[in-house]
């Protein structure tokens, strides 16, 4: 690259947003429970403005942003004037221990996320980049196991430039200050009533992380007018409705599932996680059909029998459409055997 050119291209980083990653490493793996169990990356994040902060990714998260990249900006783009060489995604892994599947990954993850952190400006401020990155406020609420595999900052500066990338700090989220602020120690942000603060990371509920006139500090949002928020995205935990029969009584039950609502379990996980969150192993699974009666699930095939027919429910935000009914493996007066 010519001394012009590294000149651009350092011009070109220095007009990112603050809130833009220029950093990512695995930091630790962690398992979850959805209808079975799986394991997400702890990934500490590290933005232009200096802020740091954690993200919990599950790998086929990395699998949706490349798809969508690749449709963007690979050799076959046909919907962007500009394409690049993105770097190659670890391939699937469909057999094998899911902990030992995952520690596997690592390094091909964080060679990932230097490669894709190092591509053209137009790339990093892509918005499903960004929102891969952001730190949402599930990813705020969750308190790290352990962090074992810290590794040294994966991008210095930009290597490449894209001519025309057009970039307006106006696009980051922002907020302008009501009243003037002084903090109470070096942490906390100090600014006059009307900056604009670009806002990095939301701390909690009450304070966020931001930078104005260079400086990077905490602040509380009550001192603050959210003029660009952050993107959205969803909490990535949906609650599957169960109806639990014992003797007379019925109870309702709402169980936290990582997965999508669009999913469809198999018969095997969907019973090991009803015996472990009742705490019994003689119980049947049921749901309701067409008619209201109950309907014993005994294979895949009445599963997906079963989701079939929800699709036509109205549905809840986070909830599933379909329901189970948990009732004793023997207890078979619960149902309707007249013609």
């Amino acid at each position: 690259m010519t001394t012009a050119q590294q000149l651009r291209a350092e011009s070109d980083f220095e007009q990112l947003p603050d809130d833009v990653a220029v950093s990512a490493n695995i930091a630790d793996i962690e398992e979850k429970r959805g209808f079975t169990s799986h394991f997400v990356f702890v990934i500490e994040v590290k933005t232009k403005g200096g802020s740091k902060y954690f993200i919990y990714r599950r790998y086929r998260q990395f699998y949706a942003l490349h798809s969508k990249l690749e449709e963007r900006y690979g050799p076959e783009s046909k919907t962007s004037p500009f394409t690049c060489i993105l770097p190659t995604l670890p391939a699937k892994v469909y057999v094998g221990v899911k902990q030992e599947i995952a520690e596997m990954r690592i390094p091909g993850l964080n060679a990932y996320m230097k490669s894709l952190l190092s591509l053209p400006i137009c790339v990093l401020m892509d918005e499903d980049v960004r929102i891969f990155f952001y730190q949402s406020p599930y990813d705020s609420e969750q308190v790290p196991l352990a962090l074992r595999r810290l590794r040294p900052r994966t991008r210095k500066v930009k290597s490449e430039s894209l001519q025309g990338a057009g970039l307006d700090r106006l696009a980051a989220p922002r907020a302008e200050a009501l009243f003037d602020f002084t903090g109470n120690s070096k942490l906390e942000l100090n600014f006059k009533a009307g900056d604009v603060i670009f806002l990095l990371s939301r701390i909690n509920k009450d304070w966020l992380e931001g930078t104005v006139r260079g400086t990077t500090g905490i602040f509380p949002l009550s001192f603050v007018k959210i003029l660009k928020d952050f993107p959205e995205e969803d909490d990535p935990t949906n609650w599957l409705r169960c109806y639990y029969y014992e003797d007379t009584i019925s109870t309702i039950k709402d169980i936290a599932v990582e997965e999508d609502l669009t999913s469809t379990p198999l018969y095997k996980d969907l019973l090991e996680l009803m015996r472990r969150e009742f705490q019994r192993e003689d119980i049947a699974l049921n749901y309701r059909d067409a008619d209201g009666d109950l309907v014993r699930l005994l294979s895949n095939e009445d599963v997906r029998l079963m989701v079939k027919q929800a699709q036509s429910l109205p549905s809840q935000n986070h909830l599933f459409p379909w329901k189970l009914h948990i009732t004793q493996k023997d207890n078979y007066m619960v149902y309707n055997t007249v013609p």
